[in-house]
């Protein structure tokens, strides 16, 4: 059991590192762009489905309350949380337009619509972005796998090349505190951060 263990969180690392590896450049602008969207008044629409439901609404949570350093809340919301809303759209329209139906309810242009989808090809991710870019939303995606259909879709995709779940989730969440970090430092602490 102890050497399955050690297995999973080696593979753990091997994901992590190979994602930064592959994705540095688009992180640093991922914080960059949410960065200017904050200062710009602008929010931030996070949404998946299931595990990426739960990273969605830790996300939003971690801007919203705060995160390491003591700092005015930031506009965020996880449209995942609403399940009045998202079982009334599911029943009257499609589970597919769950997303795009609040990103055209609370959506403004400027604002970003950041989508995360383990697999690439979640269609009401991938309707929620596509409406949102047609809106003038920047559009962010968190992918797994190859990317699918919604890395193709987004202004700045961040994908995680693993075919496990469970990996890309981690390095979902991972890449997610270190946004949250570095743009409380860029808003808070040092503007000038490179």
């Amino acid at each position: 059991m102890k050497d399955h263990i050690v297995k999973l969180f080696k593979e753990s690392c091997r994901v992590k590192e190979a994602f930064i590896n592959d994705n540095l450049g688009k992180l640093v602008n991922v914080i960059e762009i949410l960065t200017a969207a904050l200062k710009a008044g602008n929010k931030i629409m996070i949404f998946g489905n299931g595990g990426s439901a739960a990273d969605a609404q830790h996300i939003a949570a971690e801007f919203v309350n705060r995160f390491i350093i003591e700092r005015p809340p930031l506009p965020a919301i996880a449209l995942t949380t609403d399940t009045s809303v998202i079982t009334a759209i599911g029943n009257d329209y499609d589970f597919s337009e769950i997303f795009a139906k609040q990103i055209r309810a609370l959506g403004q242009e400027g604002d970003v619509a950041w989508g995360i989808s383990t697999s690439g090809n979640s269609l009401n991710v991938q309707k929620g972005l596509e409406l949102a870019k047609k809106m003038g939303l920047v559009t962010l995606a968190f992918t797994g796998k190859d990317g699918g259909a919604i890395a193709q879709i987004a202004d700045l995709s961040l994908n995680v090349s693993s075919n496990s779940t469970a990996r890309i989730q981690e390095t979902h969440i991972t890449a997610g505190h270190a946004i949250c970090e570095l743009v409380d430092i860029k808003l808070f602490q040092k503007p000038d951060l490179k």
